[in-house]
C-alpha cells in the first residue's frame, strides 16, 4: 500500500514530446528558473499553457537509470527515437545542476544549540583522539563510545528489548526502508511513534533507506566487493523464473529527484525522495534521523563517484530543509561521502559541516577490508577536530566489529552500529574475551559447567553452559538463538564500557 506523504508510483513514458529550452551554461540554467522546480522534469501547473512544456496528466514518464544519465538530462525536448537519430549530428547536452544550497540559505535559528539534543565531552585521552562523552536526547542519554544495536524492522533479531536494555543497550538503530514497506509510517505514527509502538522508552535512530536501496542492486557490501561491482543477480523466485525487477539493475533507478525501487515483498514500485524519507522518519519518530544519500560501490569510477557525491550533497541539503520545517525534537546527522578519495572526502566534510546538522555520520564506501578502513579513518577523522566540528557526535555507519571499534575510537568515533552480534548469534557463534566460539561444534558436547565467557554476567552465562547450548543449536531449538544473541549484545555493551574506562584512564 502506498503512503501519501512518503512514496509514490513511478509512471512510464509514452513517447510524448516535451519542449524545453536548450541550456548550455550554469548561468543560463539559473536565469531560466527551472532549478526552482523539482529537477530535472517540469511539473504541470494549473495554466493550460503548461501542456506545451510538460506532458499532460495522463502521460507517464520513465525514470531513467543512473547509467543512462545522458538521455535523462537532455533539455532539447526530443523523443527517444529522435535522440538516437540525431546522435551523429550533434552532441547531447546535459543539465548542469546548481551547487547544493549554501549555509546562507538556512535559517539563522537552525545554527543555534538544540535544547533537546547535545553532545557533552567528558574526557579526551592524552594518548590518542579517543574521547568519552554523552549524547543527550529526549529519550535518554547515550554514553560514548557506544555500540548501537540494529533493530531492522523495529525489533532486535532474537532479543527482547527489555533484555537488551538490561545489558546496557542505549541507542537502537531501526531501518526506514523496511518500516516504510511494513507496517508503514502511518501506522507507527497512529500508535504514537516508534517508542510507544515498541514499548521502548530509550533512544532510537533511523536511517534514510539509501543503503538498502543500494543493496537491492549490488547485494551486501561484502558481495559488492567480491563481485567487483557486478550487479546483483535476481533471487526472488516466481512461477516462470526469477524477478529481475526486484533485485539487480532493473530494481533501482536513480534520478535527481530521488530513487525508484521495488518492494522485495510484492514488487510494488516506490519513489523515495529526500523530502519523503524525512516525512517518513517524522512519522516514525526516532530521536536521530538521517538524510537521503546515495551509496556508490567501491569499484565505481572517479567521475561517477564525483557525480554521486554532488547529488548526495544536494539530497542531504534538501532533506535538511525538509527537516527544519518541523523539527519535532529530532536531531539530524549528515552522512559524509566520497569513497576512499581524500579530495572528495574533504569536500564532503567541508560542505556538510557548514550546514546546521546535529551530528556527523561517516558513510559511503569505506574501503576493501579493515586495513583500508583504518587508513581512511586515519586521514579523515582529523578533519572533524577543527572549530565547532569537535562539539558534535560522530557515528560510523554499519561497522561495529570489535577490531574496527578498538581502532576507530582512538580516532574520535563516538558510536557504531551493526547487526553483526545478533547475526552471529543466529548462526550459533558467540563472542568472548578469548575470541569467537562456534557453539555448534561437537567439541562443546561435554563442556559441562563451562560458560561462554568466564567474565560475562549476562543471563545466558549466569545459567547455561556450553554443553547445553551446543545441544539447543544441534536440536534446532529457537531459544538457542535468543540465548546466543542476548549474550552477544551484552558482550558488545561490556566491550564499549571497558573502552570508556580505558579512555578515562588514558590507557587508550
Amino acid at each position: 500500500m502506498l503512503l501519501a506523504s512518503s512514496c509514490a508510483f513511478v509512471p512510464r513514458h509514452t513517447g510524448a514530446r516535451c519542449n524545453r529550452p536548450s541550456i548550455k551554461t550554469l548561468e543560463q540554467f539559473l536565469s531560466c528558473g527551472l532549478w526552482k522546480i523539482a529537477p530535472p522534469l517540469l511539473t504541470a501547473s494549473s495554466s493550460s499553457k503548461a501542456t506545451e512544456e510538460t506532458p499532460p496528466e495522463n502521460v507517464e514518464e520513465t525514470v531513467q537509470p543512473i547509467n543512462d544519465l545522458e538521455s535523462l538530462t537532455r533539455t532539447d525536448g526530443s523523443s527517444s527515437s529522435e535522440k538516437s537519430n540525431s546522435s551523429k549530428r550533434r552532441t547531447s547536452q546535459k543539465i548542469v545542476f546548481p551547487p547544493p544550497q549554501p549555509a546562507s540559505e538556512f535559517p539563522d535559528w537552525a545554527f543555534e544549540p538544540r535544547s533537546f539534543f547535545s553532545y557533552e565531552l567528558i574526557h579526551r585521552s592524552s594518548k590518542s583522539q579517543a574521547r568519552v562523552g554523552k549524547i543527550h536526547t529526549p529519550h535518554g542519554t547515550i554514553d560514548t563510545p557506544g555500540f548501537v544495536a540494529v533493530a531492522t524492522n523495529g525489533a532486535l533479531k532474537g532479543v527482547d528489548f527489555r533484555d537488551a536494555d538490561a545489558s546496557g543497550q542505549q541507542l537502537v538503530f531501526a531501518n526506514t526502508y523496511h518500516l516504510l514497506l511494513h507496517p508503514g509510517p502511518d501506522i507507527i505514527e497512529e500508535a504514537g511513534g516508534i517508542h510507544k509502538y515498541t514499548r521502548r522508552n530509550r533512544p532510537f535512530i533511523t536511517d534514510s533507506g539509501g543503503f538498502q536501496v543500494f543493496s537491492l542492486a549490488y547485494g551486501s557490501i561484502r558481495e559488492e566487493l567480491e563481485s567487483k561491482g557486478e550487479l546483483k543477480r535476481a533471487t526472488t523466485r516466481v512461477k516462470d523464473g526469477y524477478r529481475t525487477d526486484v533485485v539487480g539493475h532493473d530494481a533501482v533507478k536513480i534520478t535527481e529527484d530521488g530513487v525508484v525501487f521495488r518492494s522485495y515483498r510484492d514488487g510494488t514500485k516506490f519513489l523515495l525522495t529526500p523530502e519523503s524519507t524525512v516525512q517518513a522518519q517524522k512519522k516514525i519518530g526516532a530521536d536521530i534521523i538521517i538524510p537521503l544519500d546515495e551509496l556508490p560501490g567501491y569499484y565505481v569510477d572517479r567521475d561517477k563517484l564525483h557525480e554521486s557525491l554532488e547529488r548526495t550533497h544536494r539530497w542531504e541539503a534538501r532533506s535538511l530543509q525538509e527537516h527544519l520545517k518541523d523539527v519535532r525534537q529530532q536531531a539530524m546527522y549528515c552522512v559524509v561521502h566520497g569513497g576512499v578519495d581524500p579530495e572528495f572526502r574533504r569536500k564532503s566534510v567541508d560542505y556538510l559541516t557548514s550546514l546546521p546538522f546535529d551530528g556527523f555520520g561517516i558513510g559511503g564506501s569505506l574501503g576493501n577490508g579493515r586495513k583500508e578502513l583504518r587508513e581512511l579513518l586515519s586521514w579523515l577523522m582529523p578533519m572533524f577536530e577543527t572549530g565547532d566540528r569537535s562539539r558534535k557526535p560522530r557515528h560510523l555507519l554499519g561497522i561495529a566489529d570489535e577490531e574496527s571499534i578498538r581502532h576507530a575510537v582512538t580516532l574520535g568515533i563516538d558510536t557504531f552500529d551493526s547487526c553483526y552480534p545478533t547475526r552471529l548469534g543466529r548462526h550459533g557463534t558467540v563472542m568472548s574475551r578469548q575470541g569467537t566460539i562456534k557453539l555448534k561444534s561437537s567439541s562443546h558436547a561435554r563442556s559441562f559447567g563451562v560458560k561462554i565467557d568466564s567474565e560475562c554476567n549476562c543471563p545466558t552465562c549466569q545459567i547455561y553452559d556450553r554443553a547445553y547450548l551446543w545441544h539447543l543449536f544441534k536440536a534446532n531449538e529457537p531459544i538457542a538463538v535468543t540465548l546466543a544473541a542476548t549474550h552477544n549484545i551484552h558482550y558488545m555493551n561490556d566491550l564499549t564500557k571497558s573502552i570508556r574506562d580505558d579512555i578515562m584512564n588514558d590507557r587508550l
